[in-house]
């Protein structure tokens, strides 16, 4: 009995710890793209019931632990983005076309490999000048709610220390309880769904500067390292088709306010790993359930949203920096490990963290254009032949082989690798473009996979004992 409730309680923990864990970056995005209060009351209950459908569909069709979740990176895109031209119409759109994007990936893999084509340290860089405004938010409000901050705060450190997992829930639990005890009664609204339809509205500006790099924050920095880890415990997703069927919930669920879904990360350690059942073929269970979960606690998306709303905003932002912590450290040390694109990724970091608005275009598209530009540039002046005579020298003999196989800092410049970053778990997971192999580092799990079945074909759907 214990072995069939085993998958259905790690469910349960999935989905509580995804929803409490970055709800409320979610709702804070919305709010920065002008949404109103019913507005992102709805596009959190979007997202929510899109994930856990798209869970339910994939886990029983496929019969893998495929864990589904809103794109939280992209949510602090929003935050970092601000209001667009066009207001929240405009955003809508922006969120269509995303989806629309995750679609195309999923039909045309060309597309996920040109995502995959992005360098690394480039990619990295713009996604933790995305996450360090959110970051901030803790000192903040140490500094104008310390009364509400500090136990918040207090409750994190200690959890974090002792039982990780549940560090962010805790805290959230305890800005609720001060929120409570600090807001008027009957400040809370009642339990009924909240729906508020939008019709698109596209923008140029809103296309370009939140729709592509919404895509490719959702692609690089979630659906890349869903994927590692799940085949780091041994199975092989079945990619094309979860984008497919992510970019679509993603497109459907636009005009109610949902910005992205896609493939989770440290909810798929959660539902993948050997906690969830010792048999690897019966750890769906635990995919399905955490989906049906999720879409549940999505119906009460009204009562979190009027939650937020009653306390101080800062104090909301502190608690999502608090989940983001691990995700920018695991940025900031991804963009900056290459000595040779060191200088291009601060260049992209410090462009997007600026919150600059140019053309009206958010600050995000011109990092990660900066930060490109600027690795082409030293590429290309590196590989430039020095003008004038040679000077006569004494060239050592190389190594046997390392012409031919490029080792060396040298031969390593250019080997196309791919690094992208979960931010829920604030792993850090990096592939060959060229070979597809891929390698996941679960904060929670502490598991690494790599290896000979990385590069099989995504739609296989085969499983593996890890």
């Amino acid at each position: 009995m214990a072995g069939r409730l085993q998958p259905v309680l790690a469910g349960v923990v999935t989905a509580l710890v995804g929803f409490a864990s970055s709800f409320t970056v979610v709702l804070a995005g919305l709010r920065a793209v002008g949404a109103d209060e019913a507005q992102a009351a709805s596009g959190l209950l979007a997202v929510s019931v899109a994930s856990g459908l798209c869970a339910l569909w994939l886990g029983l069709r496929h019969r893998m632990p495929i864990a589904i979740a809103w794109s939280t990176p992209g949510a602090a895109l929003l935050v970092a983005t601000g209001p667009v031209p066009g207001g929240w119409p405009a955003a809508v759109g922006a969120f269509l076309l995303c989806g629309v994007l995750i679609v195309a990936a999923g039909l045309f893999p060309v597309l996920g490999r040109a995502v995959a084509a992005i360098p690394g340290p480039v990619a990295a860089a713009m996604l933790a000048g995305v996450l360090l405004p959110l970051c901030t938010a803790p000192v903040r409000a140490l500094v104008e709610v310390p009364r509400l901050a500090v136990p918040v705060i207090v409750t994190w450190l200690v959890l974090h220390r002792f039982a990780r997992r549940w560090a962010v829930p805790a805290a959230l639990v305890v800005a609720a309880v001060t929120i409570a005890l600090t807001s008027p009664a009957g400040g809370v609204g009642g339990f009924r769904p909240v729906v508020e339809l939008t019709t698109p509205a596209f923008t140029v500006p809103a296309l370009v500067g939140l729709a592509l790099p919404l895509f490719l924050v959702t692609m690089a920095a979630q659906n890349v390292p869903g994927t590692a880890v799940l085949r780091g415990y041994g199975y092989q997703p079945p990619l094309n088709a979860a984008l497919r069927v992510t970019g679509l919930a993603s497109a459907l669920g636009a005009p109610l306010g949902g910005h992205a879904v896609n493939l989770a990360a440290i909810s798929a350690a959660l539902a993948a790993g050997p906690d969830a059942h010792p048999d690897p073929e019966r750890r769906w269970i635990a995919s399905v359930t955490a989906g049906l979960g999720l879409a549940l606690l999505g119906l009460g998306a009204g009562v979190a949203t009027a939650l937020v709303l009653l306390s101080p905003p800062v104090l909301i932002e502190a608690v999502a920096g608090l989940a983001l912590l691990g995700a920018l450290a695991a940025a900031v040390a991804a963009a900056v490990a290459d000595p040779e694109s060191r200088e291009a990724a601060v260049v992209t970091f410090v462009v997007t963290a600026s919150g600059v608005s140019l053309l009206g275009v958010a600050g995000a598209f011109w990092g990660l254009l900066a930060g490109w530009l600027m690795l082409l540039l030293f590429r290309r002046r590196a590989a430039s032949p020095p003008t004038g005579p040679a000077a006569p020298a004494t060239v050592p003999a190389p190594s046997p082989g390392a012409a031919e196989n490029g080792s060396g800092p040298a031969g390593s410049a250019d080997t196309g690798s791919v690094v992208s970053v979960s931010v829920v778990s604030g792993s850090v997971v990096s592939g060959s473009a060229e070979s597809g192999s891929a390698e996941s580092g679960s904060a929670e799990s502490g598991s690494a996979g790599s290896g000979s079945d990385a590069g099989a074909p995504a739609e296989a759907g085969e499983v593996t004992r890890p």
